[in-house]
């Protein structure tokens, strides 16, 4: 081997030893590959601790600016205007006795007729009839003032000023109040839950949302974005997922953060399917493993009528209804069904909304609602 070949094999060894050289450094330089890892599916039951469900909500966007909600005691204006005058059911046939000259029989027939129709209950507007004719034949209706108030008096004690109204978003031993709000789907139950957030912020609370209406597509988004707007956080989970996991994880996020209140807005169901009935009760046991569910509101929408009132039953069979929210009670609702569902359940109407407006939830006063419909 001559001295040529010799020189060609030392190159050709050294430009090896090189590359090797360059190509470990370049992987040691290199960061390690990240690990991937299956997200465990969320099987909570009744007698194991669900496990954790992904709690991390997206950040708000940027820009975006905190409101502050409008004050509860102001909104009660807008009651007197939007259930007044002759576009409600309920008003106008209230109204009909107090212009009437003479209260012949087929004046009390047309009474009795427009009261039922109105959701009052056959039973309800019996006994407002029977006491009005009762107090009215006595003082008579030629002081319009008078009989105004005999009204008023006797349509007071349907609607029963007695009931404990409140809602009870107070926890104990240091633990947040959770509130459980359930109905079927077409009700508004998210966006109410939006607007009741801003209630309580309006108060001062600190809130936690928890979006378990995970089979509702884009629900949690319109959660966040509720509670986006007044600084509120929600807790979410995967998109079809467990919504007892989500409603366990918003509760425990709340008691981490020391929030005074959570909001668990459940899945929407028709009351008529008993698998997701079953499940409701379910997310209220899991809920309790961790603190005591102060208040179930029962969102309705009064517009429905009767058909809310068959609503109401059902719920009430699956979970104890503390109070029940109603939904679109404006100038076209039949007011009538505030007396009805009350006695259905032996439960108060504690909120009641009145538009499409942000602030338009307001709490349920027996007396401002019948004065609003005796308002002219």
């Amino acid at each position: 081997m001559d001295s040529l070949q010799l020189l060609i094999i030392g190159v050709l060894g050294f430009v090896i030893v090189l590359a090797g050289t360059i190509f470990i450094a370049r992987r040691r330089l290199l960061p390690p590959a990240p690990t991937r890892q299956l997200p465990a599916e969320p099987t909570p039951s009744d007698s194991v601790e669900p496990p954790a469900v992904p709690t991390d909500e997206p950040e708000p966007a940027p820009g975006t600016t905190l409101e502050r909600p409008e004050a509860p005691t102001t909104r009660m204006a807008r009651l007197r205007r939007k259930l007044a005058g002759s576009n409600n059911p309920l008003a106008r046939g209230l109204l009909s006795i107090l212009s009437s000259d003479r209260l012949d029989a087929d004046a009390w027939d047309d009474f009795e007729a427009t009261l039922i129709t109105s959701d009052l209950g056959v039973g309800p507007t019996q006994e407002l009839t029977e006491a009005l004719r009762r107090e009215l034949s006595i003082e008579g209706v030629s002081d319009s003032a008078k009989a105004k108030q005999v009204l008023r008096d006797e349509l007071l004690k349907l609607v029963n000023p007695s009931f404990d109204r409140s809602l009870k978003v107070e926890g104990a031993d240091g633990k947040p109040g959770v509130v459980l709000v359930v109905g079927v789907n077409g009700t508004g139950k998210t966006t109410t839950i939006g607007k009741l957030s801003r209630v309580l912020v309006a108060e001062d609370k600190s809130v936690v949302l928890g979006a378990a209406d995970t089979f509702r597509a884009a629900a949690a988004e319109q959660l966040q974005t509720w509670g986006d707007r007044v600084g509120v956080p929600t807790v979410r989970g995967p998109e079809g997922g467990d919504p007892a996991a989500v409603a366990y994880q918003a509760v425990q996020r709340g008691i981490d953060d020391g929030a005074d209140v959570v909001i668990v807005d459940t899945a929407g169901r028709l009351h008529t399917k008993t698998g997701l009935m079953d499940e409701l009760g379910k997310i209220k046991r899991v809920i309790e493993k961790l603190a005591p569910v102060t208040e179930v509101l029962l969102l309705l929408d009064a517009t429905t009528g009767q058909n809310g009132l068959i609503q109401a039953r059902v719920f009430a069979e699956v979970v104890q209804i503390t109070g029940i929210v109603l939904s679109k009670l404006d100038g076209s609702a039949k007011g009538g069904i505030v007396v009805q569902v009350q006695r259905e359940l032996g439960v108060p109407v504690k909120l009641i909304g009145l538009g499409e407006g942000v602030d338009d939830l307001v709490p349920f006063e027996a007396e401002q609602f019948v004065d609003a419909l005796l308002s002219e």
